[in-house]
């Protein structure tokens, strides 16, 4: 389900609605108020470098209901290509925006993901920042728990059994959107947000970077130098290059994957392909 809009902007060929955090607040808040759910998936640099070259990442992307960038790169090169995105949408800041317009009508989440222990306190953060949220649950899986069939069973039971308005799912790409695929038929009046590490950051188990550094494009350092051995190779070898390219194929506005517009109505026709 998604509220109709007029334009996508389309980068890497990936669509994205062009909504600002309250715009998007505000329709999955009135979807959810109706009954309807449905997902939310928020490319970075690194998401939409998958999404170009692996078939599942780009599946995951497309199938979501809601498309919106969390990343500054992704914001400026749709601005040097002339279909600007209106501003950085990130699951860091959803988790925290989207829990405080449940609250209002006393709606619930559920939260999984982070390390032991983690998302229940921010369950308790969240719950205490915004009384009248139900925290419905919270959940940290171990690390290889998809291929543990008993406790992907009963990761997925605890979550239907409570039957939330709002799942945050915190466990990196595309790992989260699997799980959100196979949770999302079984319940269709929930909303899905896949978020990364935005529960780690509500618990205080990690620190965000300052919001300077947010505003700038330069989160991504502040991250990598948290955690270089796990970030570096993705950051420097992969995304970087990546990111770069796209600015340039923007900035020319002449690379067919460079920016463009396509309707939401209909069957989309992207870059001369339908």
């Amino acid at each position: 389900m998604s509220v109709p809009v007029t334009e996508r902007v389309v980068l890497a060929d990936v669509a994205f609605h062009p909504y600002t955090e309250a715009e998007l607040v505000a329709a999955v808040a009135a979807a959810s108020a109706a009954g309807r759910g449905g997902t939310i998936v928020t490319p970075n640099v690194d998401i939409l470098r998958l999404a170009r070259r692996d078939t599942e990442a780009r599946g995951h992307v497309e199938a979501a209901s809601y498309v919106v960038a969390d990343g500054t790169p992704l914001v400026w090169a749709s601005r040097l290509a002339g279909v600007a995105l209106p501003e950085r949408v990130a699951g860091s800041n959803l988790i925290w925006s989207l829990s405080a317009a449940l609250a209002a009508r006393s709606g619930s989440v559920y939260l999984l993901g982070g390390p032991p222990g983690v998302a229940g306190r921010a369950g308790t953060v969240l719950a205490q920042r915004y009384p009248g949220l139900v925290v419905a649950g919270a959940a940290s899986p171990s690390y290889g728990f998809f291929d543990e069939p008993a406790e992907l069973d009963a990761v997925c039971g605890a979550v239907r059994a409570a039957d939330p308005d709002l799942v945050y799912v915190g466990l990196g790409f595309p790992k989260q959107e699997r799980l959100i695929a196979r949770l999302a038929p079984e319940l269709p009046r929930c909303w899905f947000v896949g978020c990364g590490a935005a529960i780690g950051f509500v618990a205080g188990e990690q620190r965000r970077a300052p919001g300077w550094m947010q505003r700038t494009g330069l989160e991504w350092l502040h991250r990598l130098a948290s955690e270089p051995t796990r970030l570096a190779r993705r950051y420097l070898v992969h995304d970087l290059p990546f990111a770069t390219r796209l600015l340039l194929a923007a900035l020319a506005h002449r690379a067919p994957w460079a920016g463009a517009v396509a309707p939401t109505h209909g069957p989309q026709q992207v870059n001369g392909r339908t």
